[in-house]
C-alpha cells in the first residue's frame, strides 16, 4: 500500500499578500495536513515536491505558506492544485479501520460469495459513508459495518458484503 498517493487537499484561494494558500483538506482533523511529508503539489500536470511546508489554523480554515511561494499572484496561480502524500506517510490505525484509499480495488462478493465487483471509490453521504462497485452494474452500498460490510480483507484483496445482489 506505501507505493500509492493519497489525495489530502487542495489549493483553493490565495490568503494576504505574502502568498499563504488557502486549502481544503481531505483528512479528518484539518490540521492533520501539515503532519505530512512529503508533499506532491500538482497543478496543470506539474508534480512539485514540497519538503517543508508550513501550515496554520484560522478561522477560514487551514492555511499554507510554501518556500518559493511569496506573493499573493504566486499563490492564486496554484488556485486548483491538488496536495497528495505517500500513503505509507499516514499513521496506522488500529485494527479494523481502514483508509478509503485502501479500500479502492478491493473485489467484493456477498456473504453466498456472489461477486459484485470492485471497489471503485467511496462517499460521505453525511448519514453514512457509501461504499461505490462497478461491476457488470454500479452498486452503491452503505458502509455500515458489520451489518452490511461483514468481512474486509486487505491480503485477499476482498470485501464481503450482506447485500442482495438484485438491489
Amino acid at each position: 500500500m506505501t507505493d500509492r498517493r493519497v489525495l489530502v487537499a487542495e489549493v483553493v484561494g490565495a490568503f494576504g499578500v505574502r502568498g499563504e494558500l488557502k486549502l481544503r483538506t481531505h483528512t479528518e482533523t484539518p490540521m492533520a495536513v501539515a503532519r505530512y511529508r512529503p508533499w506532491y503539489l500538482i497543478h496543470r500536470g506539474v508534480v512539485q515536491i514540497v519538503e517543508k511546508p508550513s501550515c496554520r489554523e484560522t478561522e477560514k480554515g487551514v492555511l499554507a505558506r510554501l518556500a518559493d511561494i511569496e506573493s499573493r499572484d504566486q499563490a492564486e496561480a496554484l488556485v486548483g492544485a491538488e496536495i497528495w502524500v505517500d500513503r505509507g506517510a499516514l499513521p496506522e490505525l488500529p485494527a479494523g479501520e481502514f483508509y478509503w484509499v485502501d479500500l479502492e480495488g478491493l473485489q467484493v462478493e456477498t456473504v453466498a460469495g456472489q461477486p459484485l465487483g470492485k471497489v471503485s471509490h467511496l462517499l460521505s453521504t453525511g448519514a453514512n459513508d457509501v461504499v461505490v462497485v462497478q461491476g457488470e452494474r454500479e452498486r452503491l452500498i452503505p458502509y455500515l459495518r458489520p451489518d452490511v460490510i461483514t468481512d474486509i480483507d486487505l491480503s485477499a484483496g476482498r470485501m464481503v458484503v450482506d447485500w442482495d445482489p438484485d438491489f
